[in-house]
């Protein structure tokens, strides 16, 4: 699979962005106009961020780098933020629609050109980490993400699932197929039933490359004969996991809706809690004690209800995301008042790729600043995922990834949505 899929990205290498040998010599200066400190909070006006080999050599005054000789990328009349992270797309499926059964009905070549073309529109939305945290067809996230490191296609930096670990018929399945459908193997890496087989398939999703493990510990919203609220596996099944994954040094993100499940993930260790939707005061608690973070889609509710119902989404999946929008925003109010840990993670893929600024909104909304909001994409995304020494924020020997914006986004958030310009490891994405 991996073989065929990183031909086809070759098939596509047009769209790639330019050689690294061209750029990795050139010294590149970036007058900001104004530019966000992530880790001190602070709005500085006139800087100079001073780039080489794709990290950031210097952050300083315009007046200090003037004159140095380097290449220049005026950005003045902007303003300059780290590259923002989703922490929960799904980049490497096709957007979720009204037929349960569109992945079984596409190929490996259909979804390598959909992977490439939701990678550029992420990118060029600001967007220069993502987790990919879960892919029907097992292993094409880790296709994908080889391909935008080999340079083979344009994309943001891709931290993946490769597949869901998920129970037969649960919330990672694919199910509401018509009776005696067979769904292929290549769907179901990861399906596993008790602590052994966990373990099993656990290790081999990490063989193939995965950067990460993705548990379904509940039903799911957009799964049919699933419910969000219901357990789907035990806290030993969900510390099965996380310990197998620990040997290999990755953590497991837990899909969780329900209270109980949300709990039973919490205790077994998980990393991060996906969705939260019905959480209770008890696992808020529990996820402050444990340093568990939190990751909630709280504007993709909107997008089901309104975009669901127009083109005939099932009934129940409907019902599903009525019962559990509101009770996700309320949770992660608490969950911000009490100071859980929260990354930005947005489910795209549910909803047009390219969009993921919309959230910014609504958890100015439901509770944060903007500041924190932007913290949540940048520099506390990084924390998440135990990268702050190299993503995050606008530092030297980080990841030169930045990005323009028309305006101050610490007085008016929606501001993300309106992104000039693109920098991933020092290199200018093209917005055209």
């Amino acid at each position: 699979m991996r073989m065929k899929l990183s031909s086809l990205f070759c098939a596509i290498a047009v769209l790639a962005a330019l050689p690294a040998a061209a750029e990795g010599a050139q010294r590149t200066v970036v007058h900001a106009g104004h530019l966000l400190d992530v880790d001190t909070g602070k709005m500085l006006a006139d800087q100079a961020v001073t780039i080489q080999a794709g990290r950031v050599v210097s952050v300083q005054p315009w007046s200090a780098a003037a004159g140095s000789g380097a290449k220049v990328l005026d950005w003045t009349g902007y303003t300059v933020v780290p590259g923002l992270m989703d922490m929960h797309t799904h980049i490497a499926d096709e957007t979720e629609s009204a037929d349960p059964g569109a992945a079984l009905k596409s190929n490996p070549a259909r979804d390598a050109f959909i992977g490439a073309k939701n990678a550029r529109d992420t990118l060029r939305a600001g967007f220069t980490t993502v987790r990919d945290v879960g892919v029907y067809r097992g292993f094409a996230d880790i296709a994908l993400r080889d391909a935008i490191n080999a340079g083979e296609v344009p994309g943001p930096r891709m931290f993946v699932a490769g597949a869901y670990i998920t129970i037969p018929g649960g919330g990672g399945e694919i199910t509401g197929l018509p009776a005696g459908t067979e769904v292929p193997m290549e769907f179901r890496r990861g399906v596993s039933k008790g602590v052994d087989d966990v373990r099993r398939h656990v290790d081999i999703i990490l063989d193939h490359g995965a950067d990460l493990i993705k548990v379904i510990a509940t039903g799911a919203v957009l799964t049919d004969g699933t419910e969000p609220g219901q357990s789907e596996y035990t806290e030993a099944e969900i510390h099965a996991a996380v310990e197998e994954a620990a040997k290999r040094g990755k953590f497991v993100a837990a899909h969780a809706h329900g209270a109980e499940g949300i709990k039973r993930a919490v205790r077994a260790g998980v990393r991060s809690i996906e969705h939260g939707s019905l959480i209770d005061d008890e696992g808020i608690a529990l996820m402050k004690q444990h340093g568990t973070w939190l990751v909630a889609d709280i504007y993709n509710g909107d997008y089901i209800d309104s975009v669901g119902r127009s083109e005939g989404w099932s009934a129940e999946k409907l019902r599903k995301n009525t019962e559990t929008t509101e009770a996700q925003r309320e949770g992660f109010r608490k969950a911000v008042k009490a100071g859980v840990h929260i990354a930005f993670g947005t489910d795209a893929g549910v909803y047009p790729h390219g969009d993921n600024a919309r959230q910014f909104a609504y958890m100015v909304r439901y509770g944060m600043t903007p500041l924190q909001a932007i913290r949540a994409a940048t520099i506390d995304a990084a924390r998440l995922m135990g990268k702050e020494k190299e993503l995050g924020s606008i530092a030297p020997n980080k990841a030169a990834d930045l990005v323009a914006v028309a305006c101050d986004p610490l007085q008016n958030v929606e501001c993300l949505r309106q992104v000039q310009g693109v920098v991933k490891d020092g290199r200018p994405v093209s917005l055209d």
